[in-house]
C-alpha cells in the first residue's frame, strides 16, 4: 500500500509523517521514492530536513562549531578535552549529550584516540536512538530504522573495513554506548554508508558527515530535478529544474563530470545499482566528454583505450595519495606528469584532463601558490560549465576559488566577475538568505 503524503500537515500528520508538497511512493525499479504533489519552480525550496546526527570532522575541529558546524573565529574550547569547539555555551550546551561520547575518551587515549569519522557518527545515532521517544523533526516520512541497507551486497573488502569501525566503536564508546548485537550493528553501519551525507562548505571542502532519513528517500539521476544544499547542518532540497505535480524527486548521488560507464561503475560500487536514466540510455554526452585531440591522421583507437585506462589508473592513484601527508611537491609532479601524457592525445577540454587540472588547482592552493592555482583553475573554468548542469555545485565553487584568489592578488574586477557567477548559482542552489551568500556579499562590499 502506497503511503500518500500530500496537504498541509496537521498536528496528527506531525505524528504520524508528513511533508507538504510531497509523497512517498514505491517505483516498480527503484523501490520507495519521493514525487511532488504540487508544481514547484527553478530555485524554491521543497523541504528542509535537520539531521537526525551529524558529526565534525577532526580536521575541522577548532575551525567550526561542533554543534552547528559554522565556521568562525573566536570559539570556545571545551575545557574537560580541549579538543571540541562551540559557537558559545548555548551550542556547547545543546551538544553535550553527543559530546559526552568523546569528551573523556579523548582525555583518557589521548593521541591514541582515532575512532572512524562513520564509527563516531553510529555512535551518535545510537545515543539518539536511546534517548528519543517517537518520531523526531527528521523523520516525517522515513524512520531511520527503514533506511536502506545492503549488507547483502558488501564484498569482502567492505565487510573487513566495517568490522574495524565496529571493533573501533567498542573501544572508544563503550563507556557510555549499550553497544546493539553485531548482527543489528552489521545493518546499521551498511545504513550509514549507504544513506549517509557528506557535509561540505561553500567551496566544497568536507566538514562532516549526517543522516537524514527523510532525504535518504530521494532516488538517484544524472539529470537530477533537484540539490540537496547544507545551511549548518540542516539539509534543504531546492529544485533545479521546473517540476509538476506526480513529477519524482531525483537528486545526483556521484559526480556528474564523467562518463556513462565510469558514472555507473561509481554507482555500483558504492550504492549497488546502475542508473538508467535517459542520460544512461543514449550516452549523449559521452563524446564530448571523452573529446580526442584532431590530428591529421587520426588517433588509432588502441592509442585511445590505451590512454584512457592510463587516465583512469592515474585518478585512483592520486586519490590514494592524497591520504598520504606532506607529499604536495610529488602530488603536483604527478598531475603535471599525467597532464602532459594526456595532453598527446585529449583536448583540454577531456574530463580525464579537467580532473587532473582541478587536482593540481587544489595543490597549487595548498601550496599557497596563487599563480599555480589560477593558471590551472583559469582552464578548468573554461569548460566546466558545459560538462555540468547549470546549478551545480562544482562550477560554484570553483567560480568562489578563483574568485577568492583574484581578490587576494588585488585583480578585483576579475574577482568580483567571478564571485558573481558564484552567487548566480548560489543564489538557486543554496536560496538568496543562505549564510554563504550573506558572507560572500560582505566579502564584495570590503573590497
Amino acid at each position: 500500500m502506497r503511503l500518500i503524503l500530500a496537504g498541509r500537515p496537521t498536528e496528527e500528520d506531525t505524528m504520524t509523517g508528513s511533508i507538504d508538497g510531497l509523497e512517498m511512493f514505491s517505483s516498480p525499479e527503484k523501490g520507495r521514492g519521493l514525487r511532488v504533489s504540487r508544481a514547484f519552480s527553478v530555485g524554491e525550496l521543497l523541504f528542509s530536513c535537520p539531521a537526525y546526527s551529524s558529526v565534525l570532522s577532526v580536521t575541522e575541529r577548532g575551525s567550526c562549531c561542533d554543534l552547528c558546524f559554522r565556521r568562525k573565529e573566536g570559539l570556545a574550547r571545551c575545557g574537560k578535552c580541549k579538543k571540541a569547539f562551540y559557537c558559545n555555551t548555548s551550542c556547547q550546551k545543546a551538544d553535550w549529550a553527543m559530546h559526552r561520547l568523546e569528551c573523556s575518551a579523548m582525555v583518557a587515549f589521548g593521541e591514541n584516540w582515532c575512532p572512524s569519522e562513520t564509527s563516531r557518527l553510529v555512535a551518535r545515532i545510537l545515543a539518539k536512538k536511546k534517548m528519543q521517544k517517537g518520531r523526531c523533526d527528521s523523520e516525517k516520512i522515513l524512520l531511520i530504522g527503514e533506511m536502506q541497507s545492503h549488507l547483502e551486497d558488501e564484498d569482502n573488502e567492505k565487510k573487513e573495513r566495517t568490522e574495524l569501525d565496529i571493533a573501533g566503536l567498542g573501544r572508544f564508546f563503550s563507556k557510555h554506548l549499550e553497544v546493539p548485537s553485531h548482527k543489528d550493528l552489521l545493518t546499521l553501519f551498511s545504513q550509514v554508508a549507504c544513506n549517509g551525507f557528506t557535509i561540505e562548505d561553500d567551496e566544497l571542502s568536507h566538514m562532516g558527515t549526517a543522516v537524514y532519513p527523510d532525504v535518504a528517500l530521494i532516488n538517484h539521476s544524472c539529470l537530477p530535478s533537484v540539490i540537496v544544499t547544507f545551511n549548518g547542518t540542516l539539509a534543504q532540497v531546492r529544485a533545479v529544474q521546473d517540476m509538476k505535480p506526480g513529477d519524482e524527486v531525483l537528486i545526483s548521488y556521484i559526480d556528474l563530470l564523467y562518463p556513462t560507464d565510469d558514472r555507473n561503475s561509481r554507482l555500483r560500487e558504492s550504492y549497488y545499482f546502475t542508473c538508467n536514466c535517459l542520460e544512461c540510455q543514449n550516452k549523449q554526452k559521452d563524446k564530448v566528454k571523452l573529446k580526442v585531440r584532431k590530428q591529421s591522421d587520426p588517433i588509432e583507437p588502441q592509442v585511445i583505450s590505451n590512454m584512457t585506462r592510463y587516465a583512469k589508473n592515474t585518478i585512483r592513484e592520486f586519490r590514494a595519495m592524497k591520504s598520504t601527508k606532506n607529499i604536495l611537491f610529488e602530488l603536483l609532479e604527478m598531475c603535471e606528469q599525467s597532464l602532459e601524457e594526456m595532453g598527446a592525445v585529449f583536448e583540454d577540454s577531456n574530463v580525464y584532463v579537467l580532473h587532473m587540472m582541478y587536482q593540481a588547482m587544489g595543490v597549487c592552493i595548498y601550496m599557497q601558490d596563487a599563480d599555480g592555482a589560477l593558471r590551472y583553475g583559469e582552464k578548468v573554468a573554461r569548460y566546466y560549465s558545459k560538462r555540468y548542469h547549470p546549478y551545480s555545485l562544482n562550477v560554484s565553487s570553483l567560480y568562489l576559488k578563483l574568485g577568492r584568489i583574484y581578490m587576494a592578488l588585488g585583480r578585483h574586477s576579475a574577482g568580483i566577475n567571478a564571485l558573481t557567477k558564484a552567487m548566480a548559482i548560489m543564489e538557486v542552489a543554496h536560496g538568496k538568505d543562505h549564510q554563504y551568500l550573506k558572507d560572500i556579499r560582505k566579502e564584495l562590499s570590503q573590497k
